[in-house]
């Protein structure tokens, strides 16, 4: 037996140094995408489950080089990942990397001096849009390229071949001093409707025919995520849980160069930096010359392939939303990548005649990534002093008009806590002024004005890391360099929140923000003590406790005239609860539970002993209404605009909790409109308005007390029929008309330059410009309104006054006119029209919103104004 132990010994030292080694060598084979998925990329669309799988598998097998990080859940519960790349001596302190960065940005101050030699942080977004799908395959190829490539080597994994031969240094040397942060999806929900639609209908071959059903993808489309968000445009505003859970880690880095990777319509070439004009002026002559340098060298390797692309038209660095122009605005370089694709599937035939294959976007992709590391690291000594010094500017030498901003809480209800949100999302600092009075410029009247301040007011001063992006937000009129723009031009925060503010010339010292006052405690009262609640209609909040009450059984009603009884005030809208009605309810929810609910909106409810008012209306009289909860529908399908659609649906689930019914245009035919008291017609274009029997059955709904919400082009659907509503047309009267024959003899103005033509376009356009709305808020429609609102204008839709049978809530007069851009012609038609107004139809009413309140769902200030629609008109 002695002779035996020996070999035993021997073996098992063996076995235990082939385990290690075992170990050893799968932490050091990172598999291929083809590898992993069984498949070349390029040649199957990647179902976001098997993404995640693969940067799982990575992160197993590299776990010195790459780290994976869940950072959020979508609204369909799939996850969000981020992954972290860097040598395994930068991996080890990622952490301390990422302090150090604050520091550069002066958004840490530990005691701790910042270092200018720590890596630069380059942070690559794919698919952004669900059903431009090329970059999130893009994305595993350029993973295993960083975590598995060689400077300067060829590693070949199947199809993918990395090439990376003749760039600079390659991924080992790149990483010395770089960290890359992949995003591999940022929109899975609409990535995998798009992905399992596709997976369901291409054939065995893909067809590149344009017109096979490959290509013909059906609404409401794989752009936008679950509530059919463009997450493109939520950057700032951050309404949706991905942004939001998105934005909380790209604050907590905010890195030196951002890539938003994209596809255009398949017919287009590859796009990328340097961006098109108009630039905002915040943006700094060195964030436009890195600009330039990422795309030559993207250039350089694009001429290499023969690859066609375009640069400095279109895509603008202008509205402060987007994935390029949100990065720039917080100190890095922030650009869109885009490349021809959506619709194409796995292959289309183009205009050129060539078959372009989702091989080819990725590559293209692929590529470009490559590129922006390579430049990033190159010059990663001179984008940390920059963005240093882009900081450092900020604090010490702020730009812009005001050196501080004093917004007003007056009697808003909760549209300045609201505020207070985004600022703390964007890490925007601010506090409260000492009460006294100040010089500013008063935002409504664009003229300088004394005012005084109080506690509950705050105040923003620019002398702070977040100055540019404070500036972008609130500035009052946007300066635009070139009238040709991407997206809206206008989006000053305090119009956007109905709030009262002021621009100052100087500094306010700050005082620690209130904390928000204790809850009071529960109340003793006995329910006969109370003889009801009274809750002030003055915000968004207040529409979400009476969704909650509603929903509780509780039976609301609301003041149609203001009122005083107890030394209070009450304006109109204030709801009422009172014991009529809620005999069912329990002692407990008289003292304890109508509070809690209460304190948990933030709206205040007011005892009230008696129903014999001070001055007003008793609350037994006919003008205190009852809130029957309305059952509510909403149209979607085909002839609704999907993103405006989803405004509708993710308000009344995210915010207000209330239940909706979605219900197909196309089946309107078969709806039993009887079933419901509330129909909302999104921004859309309703061929249903043509069918006399749908029209009329609609209207015989009206008639017997439904109440119908129009928005936007669904007006102008009911413009076209006999509802009530007209718009209002360019020209007028005879004598206009032969005005206009005899200038036509000698017209000079017919002969157009053929290049200008882009530039005539814009003379009639309305890209999103901020107009105020002179408001009736005797009306239950602007109930919590005081006489104006501030809309946004994105077209030149505008409409008659009602002449009879309604109300003209909501009108534009002459010179209504607030920031942003508007063509000349398109201007002069914008006055003294019609915007919000309520028609009385029989039993029923018809709300009219030419423009939309819900916009993109930051438009704060317009939430009230849509429930006001849904819950008090027609009470």
């Amino acid at each position: 037996m002695s002779q035996l132990l020996p070999p035993i010994r021997n073996f098992l030292v063996y076995t235990i140094l082939l385990f290690f080694s075992v170990i050893r060598a799968r932490g050091q084979d990172v598999p291929s995408p083809q590898q992993f998925l069984g498949y070349s990329l390029g040649t199957h669309f990647t179902t976001h489950d098997k993404i995640v799988g693969y940067f799982q598998q990575v992160a197993r097998s590299a776990p010195d080089r790459m780290v994976l990080k869940e950072y959020g859940r979508t609204y369909e519960g799939r996850p969000l990942l981020l992954a972290y790349i860097a040598s395994p001596e930068n991996l080890k302190r990622l952490e301390a990397i990422r302090l150090n960065n604050l520091r550069l940005a002066g958004m840490l101050h530990d005691g701790v001096a910042a270092d200018e030699s720590g890596p630069v942080i380059v942070w690559l977004s794919y698919n952004v849009h669900g059903n431009e799908p090329a970059s999130s395959e893009a994305a595993m190829k350029t993973l295993y390229t960083l975590v598995s490539g060689g400077a300067g080597s060829t590693r070949k994994g199947g199809d993918e071949d990395i090439e990376i031969a003749g760039m600079g240094g390659g991924p080992a040397e790149w990483l010395k001093n770089t960290v890359v942060v992949i995003d591999p999806c940022l929109n899975p929900d609409g990535r995998d409707r798009y992905v399992n639609w596709y997976n369901s209908v291409v054939g065995i071959q893909p067809n590149p025919n344009p017109q096979a059903r490959e290509h013909r993808e059906p609404w409401p489309h794989g752009r936008a995520n679950h509530y059919n968000f463009d997450l493109n445009r939520d950057w700032a505003w951050q309404t949706q849980t991905e942004t939001q859970a998105r934005l909380r880690q790209y604050n907590d880095w905010l890195p030196q160069v951002h890539v938003d990777y994209h596809e255009q319509g398949y017919n287009a070439p590859y796009y990328f930096a340097p961006a098109a004009e108009p630039y905002h002026e915040v943006i700094t002559p060195w964030q436009r010359q890195f600009q330039i340098m990422i795309g030559k060298n993207n250039a350089r390797y694009f001429d290499r392939h023969g690859w066609l692309f375009f640069t400095k038209q279109e895509f603008d660095l202008f509205y402060p939303s987007y994935g390029d122009t949100y990065p720039t605005y917080n100190g890095g370089i922030g650009m869109t990548f885009e490349q021809g694709g959506i619709g194409a599937g796995l292959a289309v035939l183009t205009n050129d005649g060539d078959t372009l294959r989702l091989s080819d976007r990725l590559e293209h992709h692929y590529i470009t990534g490559l590129s922006t590391i390579e430049v990033s690291s190159r010059h990663a000594a001179e984008l940390l002093k920059q963005f240093r010094t882009y900081f450092a500017d900020a604090v010490e030498h702020p730009g812009g008009e005001f050196k501080a901003y004093i917004i007003r809480n007056d009697s808003t209800g909760d549209r300045l806590r609201r505020l207070e949100l985004l600022l703390d999302r964007n890490r925007i600092q601010w506090g409260s002024p000492s009460p006294a009075t100040y010089l500013g410029l008063n935002y409504e009247t664009g003229r300088m004005s004394q005012f005084k301040a109080t506690d509950a007011d705050i105040v923003i001063n620019a002398n702070q890391p977040k100055s540019n992006l404070l500036r972008v937000l609130f500035e009052r009129q946007s300066r635009i360099s070139d009238s040709v723009t991407y997206d809206i031009t206008a989006w000053s925060a305090p119009f956007v929140y109905g709030l009262q503010a002021y621009g100052l010339s100087s500094y306010v010292e700050l005082h620690k923000p209130e904390a928000g006052l204790p809850p009071p405690a529960a109340r003793s009262d006995m329910p006969d003590s109370v003889y009801a609640y009274a809750i002030r209609w003055t915000g968004f909040n207040s529409a979400k406790l009476l969704s909650a009450l509603l929903q509780s059984g509780v039976k609301v009603r609301y003041a149609e005239r203001p009122f005083q009884s107890g030394g209070s005030s009450f304006d109109r809208g204030t709801m009422l609860i009172a014991h009529t009605g809620n005999g069912g309810l329990s002692r407990e929810f008289w003292t304890k539970d109508l509070e809690q609910m209460a304190q948990a909106m933030h709206v205040p409810a007011a005892p009230v002993s008696t129903g014999f008012v001070d001055k007003g209306a008793d609350f037994g009289s006919d003008l205190v209404r009852m809130v029957h909860p309305p059952r509510v529908a909403m149209l979607t399908g085909d002839q609704v605009y999907s993103q405006d659609a989803g405004e509708v649906w993710h308000l009344f689930e995210q915010e207000l909790h209330y239940p909706i019914t979605l219900l197909n245009a196309a089946e309107a035919r078969q709806i039993s409109w009887k079933n419901f008291d509330v129909l909302i017609l999104p921004n859309g274009s309703y061929r249903m308005l043509d069918d006399k029997n749908v029209a009329e059955g609609l209207k015989n709904w009206v008639r017997e007390g439904g109440r119908l919400v129009a928005m936007q082009d669904a007006v102008a659907g009911l413009a076209k029929g006999e509802w009530g509503i007209r718009e209002k047309t360019a020209g007028g009267g005879k004598k206009d008309e032969e005005k206009e024959d005899s200038e036509k003899k000698e017209d000079y103005s017919l002969l157009r330059r053929y290049d200008d033509r882009q530039r005539e376009e814009v003379m009639n356009s309305v890209p999103g410009s901020i107009y105020r709305v002179e408001l009736d808020n005797t009306h239950p429609l602007a109930f919590g309104y005081p006489d104006h609102y501030y809309t946004l204008k994105q077209g030149e839709h505008v409409y008659e006054f009602i002449q009879e049978d309604g109300w003209n809530v909501g009108v534009i007069k002459k010179d209504d006119f607030v920031s942003g851009f508007t063509g000349n012609k398109a201007k002069a038609r914008l006055k003294d029209g019609l915007i919000f107004g309520v028609q009385d139809f029989g039993r029923g009413k018809v709300v009219y919103m030419a423009d939309d309140p819900l916009f993109r769902s930051f438009w704060e200030n317009g939430k009230l104004l849509f429930c006001n629609a849904v819950f008090l008109v027609g009470q």
